[in-house]
């Protein structure tokens, strides 16, 4: 009997195990819905400014502005890893920091001083294990990540590049694809080019016309008029072409953690469904030998008394 109520109390605890990753699931789905939404509404914002600071470098003027130049010796790096601040999120922080770890180990080879930000309380515990000490830490991106405070970090880095300080920035995230395929990268967001800029739109584009749309443009120079003249504009433009990759940065990783922690968890649920009917199998074996145990008692008692 013993065994039998031990299987009973393992059965009770694992279904109570079931009911909170099952709950999480439904919560990381809501929180990925909306996450989803966010990115959605600011890709079509994202896409247009590239598009025109894509289109201003295959003019035939001469376009100049200090964060798309990029420095003579590259001395000084900053490497922004994006991680959560939540664990049970399947593979998602252990990719991104593995991710990470690679381009240090880059750095390092080539004898590049680097500037270690972390983003997510999961990153900034794992470099403190391994000892390596992270120059800034922010702990206020969680899932619904908002543009003033990745304002406030973007222009600190504008103003780090502009004045030399750093010669690149590069920022370790899991990139969103679709609710299917999410990837760990590291991408350099400066110094800004025309032609990462145009890789982007023609992406963008190539997914349009797979879809049936019509492309506005083919890739051809587009004529521009700029008033009150071009420096003014792209002194205004660049920096916000710049702010708002950095914030999709953000809005990607917020999207990507939330699939991952759904799907985590689904399986999570799905696990523990399996061995709760593995337990129940095991309990009617015990059950059933127990009872007939006991009947084997009983009859072999009567059999004596006879």
């Amino acid at each position: 009997m013993a065994k039998a109520r031990a299987i009973v109390q393992r059965r009770a605890a694992v279904q109570n195990i079931k009911k909170i990753t099952r709950t999480m699931e439904l919560i990381a789905t809501a929180r990925f819905k909306k996450a989803l939404d966010r990115a959605t509404e600011a890709e079509a914002y994202t896409r247009k400014i590239a598009e025109i600071v894509a289109d201003l470098g295959t003019t035939s003027l001469e376009v100049s502005h200090p964060l798309l130049q990029p420095h003579p010796e590259v001395k000084k790096s900053v490497l922004l890893v994006i991680t959560s601040n939540r664990g049970l999120a399947g593979g998602y922080n252990g990719n991104v920091l593995r991710a990470a770890n690679r381009s240090l180990q880059d750095f390092e080879t080539d004898s590049l001083g680097v500037r270690l930000e972390v983003a997510g309380k999961r990153g900034i515990n794992y470099f403190r294990f391994r000892g390596t000490p992270a120059d800034a830490t922010y702990t206020n991106f969680e899932d619904r990540p908002q543009f003033d405070e990745v304002n406030t970090l973007a222009e600190a880095y504008i103003a780090m590049y502009v004045s030399g300080e750093i010669d690149r920035l590069d920022v370790a995230y899991t990139r969103f694809i679709n609710a299917a395929k999410q990837e760990a990268v590291v991408q350099t967001l400066l110094p800004m080019s025309a032609s990462q800029v145009g890789q982007v739109v023609q992406s963008v584009r190539q997914k349009q016309a797979a879809a049936g749309a019509v492309a506005k443009h083919k890739g051809e120079a587009v004529p521009y008029e700029f008033l009150p003249d071009p420096k003014s504009i792209l002194e205004e433009i660049v920096p916000v072409s710049f702010k708002v990759r950095l914030f999709k940065c953000f809005l990607d990783a917020a999207v990507s953690e939330q699939i991952s922690r759904m799907v985590a968890m689904r399986g999570a649920t799905e696990n523990a469904d399996a061995m709760v009917k593995s337990l129940t199998m095991l309990y009617n074996r015990a059950r059933q030998a127990q009872i007939t145990g006991e009947l084997a008692e009983i009859i072999g008692g009567a059999a004596a008394l006879e």
